[in-house]
């Protein structure tokens, strides 16, 4: 496949063009015009790169690409060890940031729900989805479902919190700033990848379960879903790579 072809399929795919993003989204770093091998991953470290390279990939597609707003505009230290790693093996790299956390088939937070059982209802805001599950479950049972599922010991923060719990609010990543916006939204529990210092009082003044599950784990499902997408529709080779984040 045609490597601007492939920034166009998945663009019109995740409605990206038409979401203000502080990044840019689609092909970030241009390389070789025919891609059969791909790579993909949260975020675009050496590590990563490094296994492209290995694996002979012609394109590597992230969720945490590069060119940030206001991040420092100089090439020097692990930015030009990376830059120089795409461009020398002439690979293609591309990111999807807020598409692949939004959008409503293929996303982060589209995967937390089917691997949680969670029953979409809809939205709060546009990145913070909120569903029942059926039955109700204990709050227990969801923080061993998600150790389950993530592979990791989720911080749970209940005090004052319902114990069996109907509806849940989530968002991918660093959501914790969101919080407040589902008080007034009858919600019992309030998943999300991190926490900040006010999450805890919040929780404990409106009686809300807060679970932070971690900004890596929450976020890989949307490339887990990209990938099985292009795989399955265009035949292409790809391969997800989960480099474990503990943050």
């Amino acid at each position: 496949m045609n490597n601007i072809e492939l920034e166009k399929i998945i663009n019109k795919k995740l409605n990206s063009n038409n979401i203000f993003d502080y990044v840019p989204n689609g092909l970030q770093i241009e390389g070789k015009k025919n891609i059969r091998n791909i790579i993909t991953g949260v975020s675009a470290c050496q590590n990563l790169l490094d296994i492209a390279v290995f694996e002979k990939a012609d394109a590597i597609i992230v969720h945490h690409g590069y060119f940030w707003k206001n991040e420092p505009l100089i090439i020097k230290g692990l930015k030009r060890n990376r830059l120089k790693t795409l461009l020398s093996n002439d690979i293609n790299l591309y990111s999807w940031h807020i598409p692949l956390d939004i959008n409503n088939t293929i996303s982060n937070n589209v995967f937390l729900a089917n691997l949680l059982n969670i029953n979409i209802i809809g939205k709060i805001n546009p990145f913070i989805f909120y569903g029942n599950f059926n039955p109700p479950l204990k709050i227990q049972d969801l923080i061993s479902l998600i150790k389950d599922k993530l592979n990791r010991i989720p911080l749970h923060f209940g005090k004052n919190a319902p114990k069996i719990i109907n509806n849940i609010a989530w968002c991918s990543g660093a959501g914790q700033k969101f919080f407040e916006e589902i008080v007034n939204s009858n919600i019992e529990v309030f998943l999300t990848g991190e926490i900040s210092e006010q999450t805890i009082h919040i929780a404990t003044e409106y009686g809300i379960n807060f679970i932070s599950a971690g900004h890596h784990a929450t976020e890989k499902g949307g490339l887990i879903m990209l990938s099985q997408w292009l795989k399955d529709k265009y035949k292409l080779k790809i391969k997800f790579i989960d480099i474990n984040n503990p943050v």
